[in-house]
C-alpha cells in the first residue's frame, strides 16, 4: 500500500512552497518499477518541471547554459528557459552566490549550482552568514528560498582539495536544510521538495552516482511527486543490526547486507536521505527492534554524521543496545591522490560487512585482536 498526503486545496496558502494537486508520498517501497533512470536524469527533470511550474525558479552557476552543465545536470534548460533564467556565471563562487542569496530576498528561487562543494567553500560567508541567518535575525520577515546543489565528497583521483564532505559541515548549521540523494527516486523527490522549500537548502550530490542507473514507479514521474524533507527510508528491513548512511554509502551498505545474509545476519539499511533534520525517529525505532547500529559515511570520522547519531542513540536508545555502536568513515587525513591510497581511505563493502560482523559478536573485535 502507498502512504499518500493529499493536501487539500485551500491549505495551500499556509504552505507557500505546495502548489496545488501536489501529492507527497511519504517514505516507502514502490509497489512496481516500470523504468530505469539514472540520476543525472532524475535531476535534470526535477529541474526542467520546477522551472516550468514556477517562473520565479532559476538555474546560476560555471557552465550551467551553453555548456549545459560541467555534468551536463542542465542539458537542454538554457535552449528551453533563455539566458535569464539560465545563467552562466564567471569563476566567481563568491559572486555569484552573493548575487542568488540576494534574489532569494526579493522573492525569486534561485538554485546555485557549484561545480564542486569543495569550490563552495569560497560562498561560506554568503552560505551560512547570509542566507541560514537571515530569517530569523529578521524576525522571521526575510524567507530565503535558495538551493546550493553539486557534486559532494570524493570521486576518482582528483587529490586532498576536491575529495572533502560537507554533510557534518553544513549539518551543524541552524537555519540550512540538508539533503542527500542516493536514488534517482531520492534526487527527483528531494530536488523538488528543496526548490519548493521556503528556507535555505543545500543539496549534497555525488558525482559518481550521476551516471547510475536506478529503478523508478510511475509515481516518480508524477510532476507533483515530492519527498518530505527529514524523512529517512528504510532500504532493506532486517532484525539483527541497523546501518544508517546516506549518499553512495548507502549502495554500499546494500552489497554488504546481501553479504551478511549469506552469513545469517540480516541487516536493515536506512537511508538517511536528510543529514538536517535528521531523522531520529526513523533511526532510534530501527535501533530499539535490531538492538546494535553501524553507522556508515565517506566523511571524516571526528565530528561526523555518525557521531551525530550515536549520540542521539545514547540519548534516547542506549537501552536498547546490545553491543557497542560501530562507525565507519573515511581515514583521517586528506584524501591520497595515490588510487590505491585513496581506496584504503574510504569505507569499502568489507568494512562495513566487518562492522556489522563486530556487532553481532561474529568476530574478535578489532581492539581485542590487538
Amino acid at each position: 500500500m502507498l502512504n499518500k498526503i493529499i493536501i487539500p486545496t485551500q491549505k495551500l496558502a499556509t504552505a507557500p512552497f505546495l502548489r496545488s494537486g501536489v501529492l507527497l508520498l511519504a517514505s516507502r517501497k514502490y509497489s512496481a518499477s516500470v523504468k530505469q533512470m539514472t540520476v543525472r536524469e532524475a535531476l535534470n527533470s526535477a529541474l526542467d518541471e520546477e522551472m516550468s511550474a514556477d517562473r520565479s525558479v532559476f538555474l546560476m552557476g560555471e557552465e550551467v547554459g551553453e555548456y549545459q552543465g560541467a555534468y551536463k545536470i542542465s542539458k537542454g534548460l538554457l535552449q528551453k528557459y533563455g539566458p535569464e533564467r539560465v545563467v552562466d556565471t564567471p569563476i566567481t563562487e563568491a559572486g555569484f552566490t552573493g548575487i542568488g542569496v540576494g534574489a532569494a530576498y526579493y522573492g525569486l528561487r534561485p538554485v546555485v549550482e557549484f561545480m564542486t562543494f569543495n569550490f563552495a567553500m569560497q560562498a561560506m560567508d554568503h552560505i551560512i552568514n547570509s542566507a541560514a541567518k537571515t530569517n530569523y535575525m529578521s524576525a522571521g520577515n526575510i524567507s530565503v528560498p535558495i538551493v546550493f546543489r553539486g557534486p559532494n565528497g570524493a570521486a576518482a583521483g582528483v587529490g586532498a582539495q576536491h575529495s572533502q564532505c560537507y554533510a557534518p559541515w553544513y549539518g551543524s548549521i541552524p537555519g540550512l536544510k540538508v539533503l542527500s540523494p542516493y536514488s534517482s527516486e531520492d534526487a527527483r523527490g528531494l530536488l523538488k521538495a528543496a526548490i519548493r522549500d521556503p528556507d535555505p537548502v543545500v543539496f549534497l550530490e555525488n558525482e559518481l552516482l550521476y551516471g547510475e542507473a536506478f529503478p523508478v514507479s510511475l509515481e516518480v514521474f508524477d510532476s507533483g511527486f515530492s519527498i518530505p524533507i527529514g524523512k529517512a527510508k528504510i532500504e532493506k528491513e532486517g532484525k539483527d543490526v541497523s546501518i544508517a548512511t546516506f549518499s553512495k554509502m548507502v549502495g554500499f551498505s546494500l552489497k554488504a547486507a546481501e553479504i551478511l545474509q549469506k552469513d545469517g545476519i540480516n541487516a536493515e539499511v536506512i537511508n538517511l536521505r536528510s543529514i538536517r533534520p535528521l531523522d531520529r525517529s526513523t533511526i532510534n525505532a530501527s535501533v530499539r527492534k535490531t538492538n546494535r547500529l553501524v553507522t556508515v559515511e565517506e566523511g571524516f570520522p571526528q565530528h561526523g554524521v555518525g557521531a551525530e547519531i550515536c549520540a542521539s542513540i545514547v540519548e534516547d536508545s542506549f537501552g536498547y543496545l546490545d553491543a557497542p555502536v560501530e562507525r565507519i568513515a573515511g581515514a583521517d587525513v586528506p584524501m591520497p591522490y595515490a588510487s590505491n591510497l585513496e581506496r584504503m581511505a574510504l569505507p569499502q563493502v568489507e568494512d562495513i560487512v566487518r562492522a556489522a560482523k563486530r556487532a553481532c559478536y561474529r568476530s574478535v573485535p578489532t581492539a581485542a585482536a590487538a
